[in-house]
């Protein structure tokens, strides 16, 4: 058999190994960290939410690979004495149903309405974190009926200059959703998914028992991190498309940055969207990382009440 059909079989069967290994991976964190929440249909798509507290709404948004545990292990306990909660999964990752595709920050946006539609909510506070920025403010641009206000936590909300980090060009195209993707979910261990958290709230560290909550094994099934890297790879092109909308903008805008986040540098989103946006009130945290809500929860939760109060809904 010549040399170059063994190594492609040779391949083949390394990467059939992997894929069930990944499989084997999704099955057990699905099983340790199952939905906290009801999963319903909208819009053709099974959403997963929590739901806690009575008051004016607001609704959490998480970043890029997570998931609503993230604000469950701490922020929605903080609130729902004064607020009612809701904390999504966005689509495509936690246990909600993706979209084709990935789905850029619009898509999300759309189908996230449907789902407050379906709850009831007429108004509310929108709260995103980094790529949950995105979607809240893509939600406030084309459906501003049902946003009285945004608030935006390290958020990604403006285009920049460059390429992508390498890693979500690698688990977003094809190739690397199809070969590279099975290898990365195989073989996260433990100790390799501490590190990465590490490098998330840097300069801060995680929380104690965050990991453990989060469910990190959940954000390195394969599914997810090919849904995470498509999403990732058309933010720009969708925020491109979103900037021109925001001097429209007359709902109240809360921006929470650390001056320390080397993720999403407050430099190139926070300053420049605020100069676009007549209502926008930034709150720069000296030395905070990409992780506001954890390094400092009082000022994203003053944040919160301020933008509420602004809205009239307290």
């Amino acid at each position: 058999m010549p040399k170059a059909i063994v190594a492609v079989l040779s391949l083949a069967a390394v990467v059939a190994a992997l894929a069930g290994c990944s499989a084997s991976q999704k099955r057990s964190a699905e099983a340790a960290y199952p939905p906290v929440g009801p999963v319903v249909e909208v819009a053709g798509k099974r959403v997963h939410y929590v739901e806690a507290g009575r008051g004016p709404t607001v609704i959490l948004i998480h970043g890029a690979g997570g998931n609503l545990r993230d604000f469950t292990y701490r922020m929605v306990g903080a609130l729902d004495n004064r607020y009612r909660v809701i904390a999504v999964d966005r689509p495509g990752l936690g246990h909600s149903e993706a979209i084709a595709g990935g789905g850029t920050p619009q898509q999300q946006a759309a189908i996230l309405n449907a789902l407050a539609a379906k709850l009831g909510v007429r108004r509310a506070v929108i709260v995103g974190h980094s790529y949950g920025g995105a979607v809240a403010m893509a939600w406030a641009v084309e459906h501003p009926e049902r946003v009285a206000a945004v608030v935006s936590l390290a958020g990604a909300t403006m285009p920049w200059e460059g390429p992508l980090d390498g890693f979500y060009s690698l688990t977003g195209s094809p190739a690397g959703r199809t070969f590279a993707v099975p290898v990365i979910s195989a073989l996260a261990s433990e100790a390799r998914i501490e590190s990465a958290l590490a490098d998330i709230f840097k300069p801060q560290a995680p929380p104690p028992g965050y990991l453990q909550h989060v469910g990190a094994p959940l954000t390195v099934r394969a599914s997810t991190l090919r849904n995470n890297g498509q999403q990732v790879l058309k933010l720009k092109a969708s925020l491109q498309r979103l900037r021109p909308a925001y001097s429209s903008l007359r709902i109240p805008i809360e921006i929470v940055h650390g001056t320390a986040d080397t993720t999403v540098g407050i430099d190139i989103h926070a300053r420049p969207m605020a100069k676009l946006i007549p209502t926008a009130r930034v709150t720069e945290l000296p030395g905070v990382g990409h992780m506001p809500q954890h390094a400092n929860p009082g000022a994203t939760l003053a944040a919160i009440d301020r933008a509420a109060q602004r809205a009239g809904l307290r």
